[in-house]
């Protein structure tokens, strides 16, 4: 299951996180809610937890945008401190397909992200190709050549994030965005994750598939002219 957490406060996101990455989700970070929006647009998720009171845009705002501007039916669990009915109410009508005031137990948010996430999932399977790698978004089984190939949360993001721009290149600052949000890492960080996905992924085969863009960004691709590896 992916997760996209849009929540401004980090001790809750982190908590959130650290939750679901333990039970082998992979999660996304958003920590206002222009980004939160602009994630929940660009990419795919199983379901969106979102803060009703954002810096930015609130939830109310970001979950119609979603809903009626962008056209997506991701389902959104909306988490805010209000517990008035009108504002439960307030939420369901602007999208929402849940809601839960804080503070909350860890254990009943995952189990109504996965009922929600399970009741969103279309008829087929979402499954990323490039040349003989794929990667199902739904099992977050990743394979090359028919070999099974174990990514950690990182890996596995860094992974669609590439797949679903290949054949374009991603800039290292929109990776590093799409992994970290808003609390980027140190310089060299980025560097060293794309090394261990590359030993994964091509190392052990013929063909590589990721490339490099100096000082731009990476690629993948079967082929690739200007490989700097």
């Amino acid at each position: 299951m992916r997760v996209l957490v849009i929540e401004d406060n980090n001790d809750i996101a982190t908590n959130i996180g650290d939750y679901l990455e333990d039970r082998g989700h992979v999660v996304d970070f958003a920590g206002d809610g222009v980004t939160g929006l602009h994630l929940a647009v660009v990419h795919d998720f199983d379901v969106i937890v979102l803060d009703l009171t954002l810096p930015g845009m609130d939830g109310l705002e970001l979950c119609r945008k979603l809903r009626h501007e962008a056209h997506k039916q991701t389902p959104v669990l909306m988490l805010t401190a209000r517990d008035a009915l009108e504002q439960k109410l307030t939420g369901f009508e602007s999208g929402a397909d849940d809601y839960m005031t804080k503070p909350f137990a860890l254990q009943e948010l995952g189990v109504r992200l996965e009922v929600l996430a399970r009741r969103g999932k279309g008829p087929r399977s979402r499954v990323l190709k490039v040349a003989d790698l794929t990667y199902n978004l739904d099992t977050l089984i990743v394979t090359r050549a028919g070999k099974d190939i174990p990514l950690n949360p990182i890996g596995l993001k860094l992974l669609q994030a590439l797949m679903e721009a290949s054949p374009s290149v991603v800039t290292r600052h929109e990776l590093e965005h799409h992994v970290w949000g808003e609390e980027l890492p140190d310089s060299d960080s980025l560097r060293v994750h794309i090394h261990g996905l590359r030993q994964l992924i091509d190392k052990p085969f013929p063909r590589p598939l990721i490339h490099t863009r100096h000082g731009i960004g990476y690629r993948m691709g079967e082929t690739d002219a200007q490989v700097t590896a």
